[in-house]
């Protein structure tokens, strides 16, 4: 029997920070025809500081460097690697795939591919890594990460309503995170089960803009709480559950639970509507941001390098996103 097994995980955050009381300051001088409510980001969203990439990063790059570390964590050496996923919503070009990008930064030659799904796109990248490895196709997968999310920010406004409807670009934060997959004898990755409610899509949406004089336009993120709020609830979150009942657990069994995170209020509703004990969760929103594809990887190195999770404990990763979708996978680490 082949099965896959996460041999590490490794996450990039930059060490620029921008705090929500800076940032909130930084509005209000952009736009100074505008007021600027004081305390609302940290108040609405438990959002206190989010991480800014240097100028001159790429998104490849932040993924480049958390993978760097996770190989040489490791002792896997970049020509040893089999496939390449780039898991994230950030991209550096619209062609090519920005794996290819990733591969090329750490010297690897191997086939390369990208995922794309909001949120859940590191999820997704797991579930695909983990198929094909017991698939006998692949032997080693790396899945890399990285965002670039502070470039949605929405700094142009035309008046408070303007701020408002860009509150959620105010969380996000920029990363790079990455997780080694290998197979191996004895299984690492559990199972995984995923949902989607499509009609949601445009409750959460980037848009982009096709400019007249040519060219595309990316748009701040805008959210519809309220159409996202009954879009999550038309989930079969049953499925979230899944992955654990089918061996007999429950998410008390669990060493850690890492839950996606666009801000404080959505991950305690959240786990109100799954049964998701808050203690268990890995909570990153307050200090890092939303961390976009980033966030799951990131909980679970916090919770692997601070020692509640060692080797054999069992830990569910839960994703939602945009679209909607939302997944769960478990992994024994």
């Amino acid at each position: 029997m082949r099965y896959a097994q996460v041999a590490g995980v490794a996450v990039h955050l930059p060490e620029r920070s921008l705090t929500s009381a800076e940032l909130e300051e930084e509005l209000a001088t952009r736009n100074p025809g505008v007021r600027v409510p004081r305390g609302l980001i940290e108040h609405s969203t438990g959002v206190r500081r989010r991480h800014l990439a240097e100028p001159e990063q790429t998104v490849a790059d932040l993924a480049v460097l958390a993978a760097r570390e996770l190989l040489e964590e490791t002792g896997i050496a970049p020509p040893a690697l089999d496939l390449i996923i780039f898991a994230g919503v950030s991209s550096d070009a619209m062609e090519p795939a920005t794996a290819h990008m990733v591969a090329a930064g750490l010297g690897a030659g191997c086939p390369v591919f990208d995922v794309r799904n909001a949120c859940t796109s590191a999820l997704n990248a797991i579930e695909l890594a983990e198929t094909l490895i017991t698939a006998g196709r692949y032997h080693t997968v790396l899945v890399a990460c990285g965002e670039r999310a502070t470039a949605m920010t929405g700094w142009r406004l035309g008046s408070e309503d303007d701020f408002t409807a860009a509150l959620p670009s105010y969380t996000v934060s920029d990363s790079g995170a990455a997780l080694l997959l290998r197979r191996a004898s004895t299984p690492g990755v559990l199972g995984h089960r995923f949902c989607a409610h499509s009609p949601a899509w445009p409750a959460a949406i980037v848009p982009l803009a096709v400019r007249p004089e040519g060219g595309v336009e990316v748009r701040p993120f805008a959210v519809d709480f309220r159409e996202l709020a009954i879009g999550v609830c038309k989930l079969d979150l049953d499925v979230l559950r899944q992955p654990l009942a089918e061996r007999g657990l429950g998410w008390e069994d669990m060493a850690a639970i890492c839950v996606h995170q666009a801000s404080l209020p959505s991950l305690h509703h959240f786990c109100e509507l799954t049964g998701i004990p808050v203690g268990k969760v890995e909570v990153t929103v307050e200090e890092h941001g939303n961390l976009v594809s980033s966030t799951l990887l990131v909980q679970l190195h916090r919770a692997v390098e601070a020692g509640r999770v060692r080797r054999g404990d069992l830990v569910a990763l839960v994703g939602v996103g945009s679209g909607v979708s939302a997944g769960t996978v478990l992994l024994r680490w």
